[in-house]
């Protein structure tokens, strides 16, 4: 499978624990950001696989200075680059899986940094260590309403210039219908609860490790297209809990688009 993601997110609330806080609280006003990947998987037969994610990002920043004045900053470039193996063969039916991959010091840390802090560069310097799992299985003795469960957590094992990014857990679970279509096409709505947390910041190049962390948990919808051998995937996902550490900027709401194309 080849595949195209998407995501875009305007972090311009400014949240400080559970809830929002002035925004004169934060110099940092705005972190604006389009997320392009493009990918690989390729299974090797039905239980070993890999993944490959190249990721291209566009960033508009904007903070206050000590004088108050506004600076904005716009770049983009290659981000951190990921890569994984896959193992869906720890039961006959193949509903769940492992995955072990590195995130590698791919995407630059050094763009504009007196003005871009290292938590807002789109390359972390880091390499880190990824371990996943998944499991899906039928709610319904018909197999039209199926569930699914997934993790990852992220450890940065090898770091650089004396930052380290924050440990970062990603989770979901949600529910899809299969029983749904128009000719060729198979149209399956999706529900699913996403659930993050990263710890904080840390090195003497961590521009504020007070200010960094977070817990937040989100509700998705989403739809996905397919008619053979292409697949779209779209979605929205709204914060229902946040609890960020100290002053940090936060999205209303994350977007998500995906293009596969299966061989």
């Amino acid at each position: 499978m080849v595949f195209l993601n998407y995501d875009y997110q305007d972090q311009d609330q400014n949240w400080s624990g559970s809830s929002r806080a002035p925004a004169a609280n934060n110099s940092d006003k705005e972190i604006e950001t389009d997320f392009f990947a493009l990918g690989l998987q390729y299974m090797f037969n039905y239980n070993w696989g890999v993944e490959a994610e190249v990721p291209y990002d566009y960033r508009t920043f904007r903070t206050a200075d000590n004088a108050g004045n506004l600076l904005t900053r716009h770049w983009s470039q290659l981000g951190d680059i990921r890569l994984r193996g896959i193992y869906t063969g720890l039961f006959p039916d193949l509903s769940a899986g492992v995955t072990l991959g590195v995130k590698l010091p791919t995407g630059s840390f050094t763009f504009d940094p007196d003005i871009v802090d290292r938590d807002t560069q789109l390359g972390t310097g880091s390499t880190d260590i990824l371990l996943g799992g998944f499991y899906r299985n039928n709610l319904t003795k018909d197999g039209k309403l199926d569930w699914f469960a997934q993790a990852e957590l992220d450890v940065p094992a090898l770091i650089q210039d004396q930052y380290r990014p924050g440990l970062e857990l990603d989770a979901a679970a949600g529910v899809y219908y299969k029983g749904l279509s128009l000719g060729r096409l198979r149209i399956t709505p999706i529900a699913q609860m996403i659930f993050s947390e990263r710890t904080s910041d840390s090195g003497a190049n961590a521009a504020s490790p007070v200010a960094s962390g977070y817990q937040r948990l989100l509700l998705s919808p989403g739809m996905e297209f397919d008619i053979h051998p292409v697949k779209i995937y779209a979605d929205a996902e709204f914060p229902v809990y946040q609890n960020f550490s100290g002053n940090q900027l936060a999205a209303p709401v994350l977007f998500k688009v995906s293009i596969a194309f299966m061989f």
